[in-house]
């Protein structure tokens, strides 16, 4: 499950000899690089690729795709905030990461987005109980994560809603712990600001709790990505390396969108995302709208929203302090800056594979 957080300061020096094991090796016949993920709809693609085949994540072992791009890739598969603080420290080349979190992290290691993986078009939501508008939430307690995507979501709503974000409080709380609260009834907890499956779950368990509105009113502002590290880049490698993991995205995302594995592709990602059957995972793909195709890809990266968004999300982050500064962003690979989004490999991908 992915725990979207914002670290404002990556704790590498706390990590030490822990994170050794996670540094990019080099087999005998191919380089290798270490893509760090999460459990997460969009990200969980990576774990059900190794178990399909197309690429083996352990170190030396090669997948189809790997000996197509002549590289070996090695998954590392943690919690998110311990994926953040590896890709912060330079303990792994690649990180799946959101368009937000990125920011504190490439203020210390240039990074190039190089995958839109999916956004968010109603995964982020604000549930409520006992309340029918956003007026009547003024003065109450919204529990969620704060400096977050949830709170992020939050404050963009209240604003598309003409509020004020000073008549709210948005209290900072797990957002596991916040679902069940609410699940179980628990006293002055009527509404709540979380994610997938926590939304699912809460309103399984709770019939008299409705969405307030959600991250739909936003789409295309909550960015799931993969990032690398424009040192791990430069690596002889590195680009394909990056190809590598591009190719076996939209891979997967032909199985997914196969009428014959289709399904079983889908039971397989929700295995690895909470545990969720099928039903419950065709309803989670449609609120984390996946961006399948190398099309979709390059439609992200070079649109003109693009730079609107990251406009905001930059602002947004330094007005509550997530990140100490903004950080120089550049929207072609030709541009130096300390966050670049480069969609000439998703653009060498679908070349190749015509």
């Amino acid at each position: 499950m992915k725990l979207r957080i914002v670290c404002p300061a990556l704790a590498a020096l706390a990590l030490g000899h822990a994170l050794a094991g996670c540094r990019s090796t080099t087999t005998a016949a191919k380089p290798s690089f270490t893509l760090a993920w999460s459990e997460y709809p969009s990200w969980s693609v990576f774990g059900v690729a190794h178990e399909k085949k197309l690429i083996d994540g352990d170190a030396g072992k090669l997948g189809r795709l790997e000996e197509k791009w002549g590289v070996d890739i090695v998954l590392k598969q943690a919690d998110y905030e311990p994926c953040l603080q590896m890709y912060g420290s330079g303990a792994c080349d690649a990180v799946c990461i959101t368009n937000m979190d990125v920011l504190t992290p490439a203020l210390g290691r240039k990074s190039v987005a190089v995958l839109p993986t999916s956004t968010s078009v109603g995964a982020d939501a604000c549930i409520v109980v006992g309340i029918n508008d956003v007026k009547q939430l003024r003065g109450r307690k919204v529990h969620g994560l704060s400096k977050s995507v949830s709170e992020y979501c939050f404050v963009r709503n209240l604003e598309k809603l003409g509020e004020k974000e000073s008549d709210f409080q948005f209290t900072n709380m797990d957002p596991g712990e916040a679902a069940k609260a609410m699940q179980t009834d628990q006293k002055d907890y009527q509404a709540i600001m979380v994610w997938n499956p926590f939304v699912l779950q809460t309103l399984k368990l709770r019939k008299d709790a409705k969405v307030l509105f959600d991250s739909s009113t936003i789409p295309g502002e909550i960015i799931d990505m993969v990032v690398i590290g424009k040192d791990s880049l430069g690596k002889p490698g590195g680009r394909a390396f990056s190809c590598a993991v591009i190719d076996t995205y939209y891979e997967l995302n032909k199985m997914l969108e196969d009428k014959t594995t289709g399904n079983d592709t889908l039971v397989a990602l929700g295995a690895k995302f909470s545990s969720l059957g099928l039903d419950e995972m065709k309803k989670v793909v449609e609120q984390t709208r996946f961006y399948k195709t190398p099309k979709e890809g390059m439609d992200v990266f070079k649109g003109e929203q693009l730079q609107k968004t990251m406009t905001t999300v930059v602002d947004f982050c330094v007005s509550h302090d997530i990140v100490k500064k903004k950080p120089s962003i550049a929207y072609t690979a030709a541009q130096d800056a300390q966050l670049v989004f480069d969609a000439s490999m998703i653009d060498e991908v679908q070349k190749k594979t015509k």
